[in-house]
């Protein structure tokens, strides 16, 4: 699947990142991560079937449970 990645050396990845950093800036890269996290967690809420109101249903039971 992600056969390419054995061709990836680390100096490269390096120049990646700093070309990123270049391209976005020291401050945009971390909101860049955070959004990208996010559409991940998502996803796979979606795959599972997990929708918003599931997850905070949880929340609220774990919360009148640290209550009590």
């Amino acid at each position: 699947m992600l056969l390419f990645l054995d061709a990836i050396k680390p100096g490269e990845i390096i120049l990646i990142g700093v070309i990123a950093l270049v391209f976005f800036g020291g401050k945009k890269i971390p909101e860049l991560m955070k959004g990208l996290g996010q559409g991940i967690r998502e996803f796979k809420d979606a795959s599972k079937g997990t929708t918003d109101s599931d997850t905070s249903k949880k929340s609220s039971d774990t919360t009148q449970g640290q209550i009590k």
